[in-house]
């Protein structure tokens, strides 16, 4: 589990030269990142070398939730929260059914601090369902995946599963512990 910074790339390797977030890791295993995170996003993300695992993580049939901390420019309104809840067009799809909790709004600042679940995760679909509504993310955190926390890991550090994690983490995948 780590704790992506900005201005890194989820990824093994980048031909643009930019950091990875294996350049972070001192690990003599190869791990790969499970799912992605966008380069100017933040948060939890999961490396492993269990290719299984790996798969029940990132495939769209197993419906893995992702909660976000989201900062919106704007003050967003009940009834579009409802909509981006009961999903939203961009590019060729309908969005899947969210939870979104509105957690304050700053009026002087004209900003809205939200928290969004979703299992789809496809391309910046999160600034993509916000940006329909005409609102830009500032801010794109991952709190949490599947049943795991992120916690109090600060901005690139990272840190094995503990072995109930990971026990507790393949129930949910099994559907024993959604």
């Amino acid at each position: 589990m780590m704790n992506k910074p900005k201005n890194v790339i989820s990824s093994t390797s980048d031909d643009r030269g930019r950091k990875t977030v294996l350049d972070l890791i001192d690990c003599k295993y190869r791990l790969y990142p499970m799912g992605r995170l966008d380069y100017d996003s933040t948060g939890l993300i999961l490396l492993s070398n269990d290719g299984e695992l790996m798969q029940q993580i990132i495939h769209p049939k197993y419906e893995v939730e992702k909660t976000y901390e989201v900062t919106i420019d704007g003050l967003i309104k009940k009834d579009e929260i409802t909509k981006l809840e009961n999903g939203v067009h961009i590019d060729d799809y309908v969005t899947s059914n969210a939870k979104i909790n509105l957690i304050r709004q700053n009026t002087n600042k004209y900003i809205s601090f939200l928290t969004i679940t979703i299992h789809e995760g496809k391309n910046r679909e999160i600034r993509k369902m916000f940006q329909t509504l005409g609102y830009k993310v500032t801010k794109l955190h991952r709190i949490k995946e599947a049943n795991l926390e992120l916690g109090d890991l600060k901005y690139g550090e990272y840190r094995r599963l503990k072995p109930f994690e990971l026990v507790k983490l393949k129930k949910y995948l099994n559907g024993l512990d959604k």
